[in-house]
């Protein structure tokens, strides 16, 4: 799908993107091409920009994950994002698509993660130990098909692998999440989890902006959503 067709917003500080499964949101070990790359050929190109683009990048998106990124277009906005995205002024809401029924249809769950890095992976612990940091959501169940449930996730902490690794201690395993204790992949490789929606007062506007991502075309994202979620 071309760059065009998946831009959210725009103005002259912000570009928010509905990122694709497998896409990287910036450069890695791995030298692929990222997401950042396609922002800024559209930015290069569609403005005529000379030499090198300015792309802020204030949050991330695992790899495997699709859904909202914002970046910014200007040094001012930036500096602004990343402070809203470190408080609690930016409101996420996520959906994941999971294999087993909740025991409670909706709820909080606070662990405390730790990250591995060698193994990148988090573990979610129910007490607190020695470089663990305290990771909270709220979730509930908003959709069920024959096999699956769809659960809405809102981040009150913004931690590595979060919800993933939360959801793996209370025994629910992403569709697709292999690292995670998913049975099977997914044929795109990618995981059903998707930040669906974000809302934030823009940096320099100061106006509220309120965005929802689709998630991505297949036939159980597109059995979900035709329930009209």
């Amino acid at each position: 799908m071309d760059i065009k067709d998946r831009i959210l917003y725009e103005d002259n500080h912000l570009i928010i993107i509905n990122k694709l499964c497998g896409e990287l949101v910036q450069g890695d070990v791995t030298g692929d091409e990222t997401l950042a790359d396609l922002v800024k050929e559209y930015l290069r190109v569609n403005y005529n920009k000379q030499g090198n683009v300015f792309l802020g990048i204030p949050h991330r998106l695992d790899r495997p994950t699709s859904g909202i990124v914002v970046y910014a277009k200007t040094e001012k906005a930036l500096i602004r994002l990343n402070e809203l995205f470190k408080g609690s002024a930016m409101k996420k809401t996520y959906w994941a698509i999971v294999d087993h029924m909740p025991n409670q249809t909706e709820g909080t769950l606070v662990h405390y993660i730790v990250r591995d890095t060698k193994t990148n992976k988090s573990v979610a612990l129910s007490v607190e130990k020695k470089g663990g940091k305290l990771a909270k959501l709220d979730y509930k169940l908003i959709s069920a098909s024959k096999n699956y449930f769809l659960l809405e996730v809102n981040l009150h902490t913004g931690r590595h692998h979060q919800i993933r690794a939360q959801f793996a201690a209370i025994g629910l395993h992403i569709k697709g999440d292999l690292k995670y204790g998913a049975a099977r992949s997914n044929p795109d490789g990618g995981i059903c989890l998707h930040a669906r929606s974000i809302s934030f007062t823009h940096p320099v506007k100061k106006e509220q902006i309120t965005l929802t991502a689709p998630p991505p075309d297949d036939a159980l994202w597109n059995a979900f959503v035709s329930e009209g979620h």
